[in-house]
């Protein structure tokens, strides 16, 4: 009688089986919060043993923490790919808004990781959380007093002004403003913000 065969896992690059493990993650992470998501729940999602898994991250918080942090990275990537993609100060703030709109619309809903996460009050989840924070303001305030003249903490807090409209504007957008499409809410928003920051001129 033949033996069973057991499925063999098929062997990736460590790179390309870690961003494996974060995707097959982060839909468990979302739709179920970090409590009730299991590393069972999350290898069968990957196609793997929970061996392979427990060899790149040895505990469901460390996996957590690697997925929030990549998560909050590409915001802030987006927030100064926004700042550097052109001089002029209007499509600036357009963009920027516009990269917190695109972030909270990702289907695969990373911002709740970041903004809404069921272990906020964590301190290595704070600090990740808050470090994107502090980056995306830092950019902004560069922007700010570069282009401005204004003083760096006058500066900051226009910057910290703006990541906060745009941040509870987007996310507000996404679940109580259906309605209303994508582009215009950006419009809406970025306008209101440049009719503030503009009464600054930039400097000759």
């Amino acid at each position: 009688m033949a033996e069973p065969t057991t499925k063999a896992t098929p062997r990736l690059r460590r790179s390309d089986r870690r961003a494996q493990l974060l995707a097959a993650a982060k839909g468990a992470f979302v739709t179920q919060g970090y409590h009730a998501a299991a590393m069972d729940d999350i290898a069968e999602r990957a196609g793997v043993s929970k061996p392979v898994l427990y060899q790149h991250f040895p505990s469901k918080l460390e996996l957590y923490l690697a997925l929030l942090g990549d998560s909050a990275d590409e915001m802030v990537r987006m927030v100064e790919g926004a700042l550097h993609e052109t001089d002029d100060n209007d499509e600036r703030v357009h963009r920027a808004v516009e990269a917190y709109f695109s972030t909270v619309a990702d289907s695969g809903q990373a911002y709740r990781l970041i903004f809404e996460s069921d272990l906020r009050g964590q301190p290595q989840v704070e600090e990740i959380v808050d470090r994107a924070t502090d980056s995306c303001i830092a950019a902004i305030t560069a922007t700010i007093t570069t282009d401005t003249g204004v003083d760096p903490e006058r500066s900051r807090l226009l910057a910290a002004a703006l990541v906060g409209l745009s941040q509870v504007s987007a996310r507000y957008w996404l679940t109580q403003s259906p309605g209303v499409p994508r582009a215009e809410a950006i419009e809406i928003i970025s306008t209101l913000a440049w009719r503030g920051i503009s009464r600054f001129p930039r400097q000759a």
